[in-house]
């Protein structure tokens, strides 16, 4: 053989042809266009453009497997296996993805990784707050009221629910609202837990108060699961449910001290707003609103069905409504009944 022929192993290496890659992500399909030499951290990055799911928080799955391609800091030291924190600088070939192959991407993204930060970052908050005032002791700010304790011991979700941020945040938002907690102050009560009440428990009801304060349940979903009622609307139920709190019958005692707590509510933020000297809303000087201005909305639940649903509680009588059939058509019967009065 001739020392001058062309050798074979001369010629240019062929370059290897894109792939097509299909990644679902909440029911919407990206179809991206990459080499198999590609990394899976290159992938990653186009997905966040996409999805707006952050690299640190993604993890496909397909064929089995869980991959995840880590944080960029963890590129240096690649990992072994499926779900070593060095995926990201894996090829896509070595990983197993091959042409038309469909992966399945996980991972909350920026917008609610934010949203729950906040909802944790208020609760530390509040809970601070609870902290230093418990540690300084009672202490006189701008108001007439006598000292209180705690209005809000303890505030959870629905325990059979998925988790909401945002109903967390309306329950946090409520347990310290400014002009709730002088009410509470002004009138010494004190709620054991703020919780909620499912859209299928109790249908008909808005809120509930088990046993004068000791839990305060309030409907924070909406009938269809798919968001937070009106906050108006919710903080109103709650003065409704703490006039419970002294009197237990619809009477005219009731009636009398529910009406005073909503326009108590509404005339300390006006005072607020006007900056007046006083916060206590059971002041001389403070404002009191014209009768039907401090809020359109009127709850008046079915006094019987409050009744059962109080003594369900109490006496560990399982409800109605535990199947998602149940849920649903409850839901939809509660709110056919309110449209309809």
């Amino acid at each position: 053989m001739s020392l001058d022929s062309p050798a074979s192993s001369n010629a240019p290496a062929k370059a290897p042809s894109p792939i097509t890659v299909h990644v679902s992500h909440r029911g919407t399909t990206h179809t991206l266009s990459l080499l198999p030499t590609d990394t899976l951290a290159l992938l990653a990055s186009q997905l966040a453009l996409l999805t707006d799911v952050p690299r640190t928080n993604q993890k496909y799955l397909f064929k089995g497997k869980k991959v995840s391609p880590g944080a960029e800091e963890d590129d240096a030291s690649p990992g072994e296996g499926s779900e070593g924190p060095g995926d990201g600088q894996r090829t896509l070939e070595d990983l197993g993805v091959r042409e038309g192959v469909k992966l399945t991407l996980l991972g909350a993204t920026r917008t609610e990784v934010g949203g729950m930060h906040a909802a944790e970052d208020e609760q530390r908050r509040v809970e601070r707050i609870l902290r230093e005032r418990a540690q300084r002791g009672t202490v006189k700010v701008r108001s007439t009221a006598s000292a209180a304790p705690t209005p809000f011991l303890r505030i959870a979700l629905h325990s059979t629910l998925p988790h909401s941020t945002p109903a967390h945040a309306l329950l946090t938002r409520l347990s310290t609202d400014p002009a709730v907690q002088s009410v509470m102050a002004a009138h010494q009560f004190t709620v054991g837990m703020l919780t909620e009440l499912a859209p299928h428990e109790n249908p008909d009801l808005l809120g509930l108060n088990v046993n004068k304060g000791e839990v305060v349940k309030l409907r924070v979903r909406t009938d269809a699961y798919d968001g937070t009622r009106a906050y108006g609307e919710v903080r109103r139920v709650l003065c409704h449910e703490l006039a419970h709190n002294v009197w237990g019958d619809h009477d005219d005692n009731f009636k009398t001290l529910d009406s005073q707590l909503t326009k108590e509510v509404a005339a300390f933020e006006r005072a607020a707003r006007e900056g007046a000297h006083t916060l206590d809303p059971r002041a001389a000087d403070a404002y009191v609103p014209p009768e039907g201005s401090y809020s359109d909305f009127v709850y008046a639940p079915p006094v019987e069905r409050e009744k059962e649903a109080r003594a369900q509680i109490l006496g560990g009588t399982k409800q109605e409504g535990d199947s998602a059939e149940d849920r649903r058509r409850l839901a939809r019967e509660a709110a056919e009944r309110r449209a309809a009065r």
